[in-house]
């Protein structure tokens, strides 16, 4: 079912909300958080949808905000989707327009909160900086950005740490995790050496990459070598991370964006399913988490201060 109340209130929405609730059979007692989504015009879609998707397993109210501070009119615009229209979620846009849209947002919002409910914010394209200093990120547990989405990802990842705070994370390295399980199954297993360097590989538009070299210098406190490729070489993701040991190098190395290549000293090469994180995928497991990330700020902040810069273009060698 879907609502549209065209130049509103947010007391109106509320009321709203209940009536489209009692109409429609649905309930919010099964909600465990709000997410606010602020994003952009023409944008809104994907990211409700893989919120709607991400909603089987966290079910949740989802507050997308659409900001138009250009406009000369002020005006909030709404719309309410639940039922089949919005997953095991409710979904309210609100369209801000003119002068509105430059205030406090979090006005926006507050009334439509889920009552002692966590608040996770997401900004899957452009986002503010110092988030956790924002209105909205302010009264948020977690606070998400998303760095593949700018126009300079590499810049975006090394300006993380610097404004930091906890409960803040990247889908940067949400996307990682497949690559951390992996490795770490390898470093479980006979023979139990040390590694002693490691070469890490990514795609010039994987700012993914940057994040697994600064883990891997972390976790290892060993050299880490890495660089981005050109797209001619390698078009997207991470290509390859190689652990150097005394008996030998192994190597996971993506030959496709779907699989991946494991290969060890004196064993067989391995075919892995390696296939890229979907957004949803992404955004549901930074949801089954609400508080901070340890680990990430240490990377983005210890490791990333420990790791040498990126290697040149000339000196690839994957």
């Amino acid at each position: 079912m879907i609502v549209d109340l065209p130049d509103t209130t947010v007391s109106k929405i509320s009321r709203a909300l209940v009536s489209v609730r009692e109409e429609g059979g649905a309930v919010a007692l099964g909600r465990v958080l709000t997410l606010i989504i602020v994003t952009r015009e023409g944008a809104a879609e994907e990211v409700i949808e893989a919120a709607n998707d991400a909603s089987r397993e966290h079910p949740m109210r989802v507050i997308v905000l659409m900001i138009d501070g250009d406009s000369a009119e002020t005006r909030l615009d709404a719309q309410i989707r639940v039922g089949g229209d919005a997953g095991a979620s409710e979904v309210i846009t609100l369209r801000i327009f003119g002068e509105a849209g430059r205030s406090n947002l979090e006005s926006f919002v507050t009334g439509l909160l889920l009552p002692d409910a966590p608040v996770v914010v997401w900004w899957p394209n452009k986002t503010p900086e110092s988030i956790s200093k924002t209105s909205i990120g302010r009264i948020a547990q977690r606070r998400i950005t998303d760095a593949a989405t700018k126009s300079d990802p590499s810049s975006w990842v090394a300006s993380l740490g610097e404004q930091y705070a906890p409960g803040d994370t990247d889908l940067a390295w949400t996307r990682l995790t497949r690559w951390r399980e992996q490795l770490a199954a390898i470093l479980d297993q006979p023979p139990y050496e040390p590694v002693t360097a490691v070469r890490v590989r990514g795609a010039a538009d994987s700012p993914s990459t940057a994040l697994l070299a600064a883990w891997l210098r972390l976790a290892l406190d060993v050299p880490v070598d890495w660089a981005y490729l050109d797209a001619e070489e390698w078009p997207h993701g991470i290509k390859s991370v190689t652990l150097v040991r005394p008996s030998g190098e192994v190597l996971l190395e993506r030959p496709s964006s779907a699989a991946a290549i494991l290969t060890q000293p004196g064993q067989p090469s391995h075919e892995l399913a390696f296939p890229r994180r979907t957004l949803r995928e992404c955004l549901a497991e930074e949801l089954r988490r609400l508080d901070p990330d340890v680990l990430y700020g240490r990377v983005i902040t210890e490791g990333w201060e420990l790791l040498d810069p990126p290697a040149t273009k000339e000196t690839h060698s994957a």
